[in-house]
């Protein structure tokens, strides 16, 4: 089965994206990739080597949502979206996304202008008049560059991104599995990188990236004051992705309630949320939800180039009633209601206990919208659902060697040590070769076992009816390192 592609009717690979770099001769040569762009003339210092995604659907979905009066899906989505290919674009256009969405709903009061976050459901009318902002400049943050590398696309509800900077040497992947409809994932595609990356502008200019030097000798004060400098920035990154998620969800919320009497199914769209950073030796991840950062590292003392066993390490949180941790954080957040949980989910709704959006769950006002038997009954202390991220930041070390990002489609049939096996023997192999693409693969050969089926006939299962057997599912994984770089995607849809 080895590198064997999904070619069958409903799974052929219709988007795929990518690129690949040389780097003094080190790299892999041009052309050797099929299909992937070559870029020779930047210098390769980083810390990841080779980028690889890939998704497949099994939800049935509409191809653009109408958040946000459409400008969402007809606007902003496909300027970021590239099904084909890794592209080059501006990092700091002279018009943002942002601004796009505030100047045509500047009567709406919304507060779609990366204000500073309120708490959700307080939405006083001068916090929330819309500005016009226009996005930092290049100077402003470590992130900003000249142009950046993007790609992106969806599959059934689940979102995929990946940005990259080689100038600067930082690379933004982010995951997006949504609900009970799109709307949410394409809403935080459409606009939490951008929030991200105005929100940077406020990382204090004093903190970025301060290394004195340093005579390891006899300067002690020297190294401890690069010590606090550098948990200071790296707490200030972890701090703005947390403020720019909180800005998101506020941002969406509010949509939501502008437009829940046309839409109501809009109150129960939600979506995990799964975004990772990686800049010099700091990996960043941010989640809620069930989508996993699975880190593949060799047993201390043993870097990659040693023999040595590898083993997988979750850098994520599962946040869902199955974690005896969060079960018990959400019982105790609602000492007055006596069945939070119903039949193993929220409210009889939902496994996960964070999520963005998912409006009923959280304020009785966007649950009174539903009606009948879609609406929760008693739902006596909202919010029942987290916006709380899980954070963390992992410095990179010599026995890293892979990181795999997925959605929980992945990990609904392998896990965290099987993934991680399975990359690691197909690397060995095919060091050119697309590990996220060989995952998915395995994941639809172990479905279709499960179900009864060949790998064809589960493949020819139109999307919808599919999901029967197996979610959604995105994957990306990233070679750590500074050899073999390459960067390649595919969506299958």
């Amino acid at each position: 089965m080895l590198g064997e592609d999904i070619n069958d009717s409903e799974g052929e690979i219709k988007v795929s994206f990518g690129y690949q770099c040389n780097s003094g001769g080190d790299g892999i040569p041009s052309g050797a990739v099929k299909g992937v762009e070559s870029r020779s003339d930047i210098p390769r210092n980083g810390s990841f080597s080779c980028l690889s995604g890939a998704a497949l659907s099994a939800n049935a979905t509409l191809a653009n949502t109408n958040i946000c009066n459409g400008l969402i899906g007809s606007d902003i989505l496909p300027s970021l979206d590239s099904p084909n290919s890794f592209r080059r674009v501006p990092s700091s256009p002279s018009l943002s996304r942002l601004d796009i969405l505030s100047s045509s709903l500047q009567s709406s009061m919304s507060n779609l202008s990366c204000s500073p976050p309120s708490p959700v459901g307080s939405y006083e009318t001068d916090s929330y008049i819309l500005k016009t902002m226009s996005v930092p400049t290049r100077g402003d943050s470590f992130l900003n560059a000249v142009e950046v590398q993007v790609a992106g696309g969806a599959a059934g509800e689940d979102r995929v991104q990946a940005v990259c900077s080689e100038e600067n040497e930082w690379l933004f992947c982010a995951i997006y599995d949504g609900f009970n409809g799109r709307d949410a994932a394409d809403f935080l595609a459409g606009t939490l990188y951008e929030t991200i990356m105005f929100n940077f502008n406020l990382l204090d200019s004093e903190s970025k990236q301060y290394v004195p030097s340093i005579d390891t000798a006899s300067d002690e004060s020297s190294y401890s004051e690069m010590e606090v400098s550098s948990r200071s920035f790296r707490n200030g990154v972890l701090d703005i992705l947390h403020r720019a998620l909180s800005q998101a969800e506020n941002d969406f919320l509010y949509m939501v309630e502008q437009e829940m009497e046309d839409r109501p199914d809009l109150v129960s769209v939600g979506s995990c949320v799964l975004v990772m950073l990686l800049h010099g030796n700091n990996l960043y991840t941010l989640n809620l939800g069930d989508s996993r950062a699975v880190l593949a590292t060799f047993d201390e003392g043993n870097d990659r180039d040693q023999s040595g066993r590898l083993k997988a390490i979750q850098l994520t949180d599962s946040h869902t009633v199955d974690n005896e941790l969060e079960r018990t954080r959400l019982l105790s957040e609602h000492p007055d209601d006596s069945m939070p949980v119903i039949a193993g989910k929220v409210k009889g709704k939902l496994k996960v206990t964070r999520a963005f959006g998912v409006g009923y769950l959280k304020k009785k006002k966007l649950n009174d919208a539903l009606m009948g038997i879609l609406r929760v009954r008693n739902l006596i202390s909202p919010p029942y659902i987290s916006t709380e991220p899980s954070l963390n930041v992992h410095e990179i070390s010599k026995s890293d060697h892979f990181v795999i990002i997925g959605s929980d489609g992945l990990f609904d049939f392998l896990s965290n040590e099987e993934a991680v096996k399975l990359v690691h023997s197909y690397i060995s192999s095919n060091p050119s070769g697309d590990p996220a693409k060989f995952l998915v693969e395995q994941l639809v050969i172990k479905a279709a076992h499960s179900a009864g089926f060949s790998k064809g006939e589960l493949l020819n299962i139109p999307a919808g009816r599919r999901r029967k057997y197996h979610d959604d599912v995105t994957v990306i994984v990233i070679i750590l390192g500074t050899n073999h770089r390459t960067s390649k995607a595919s969506t299958c849809i």
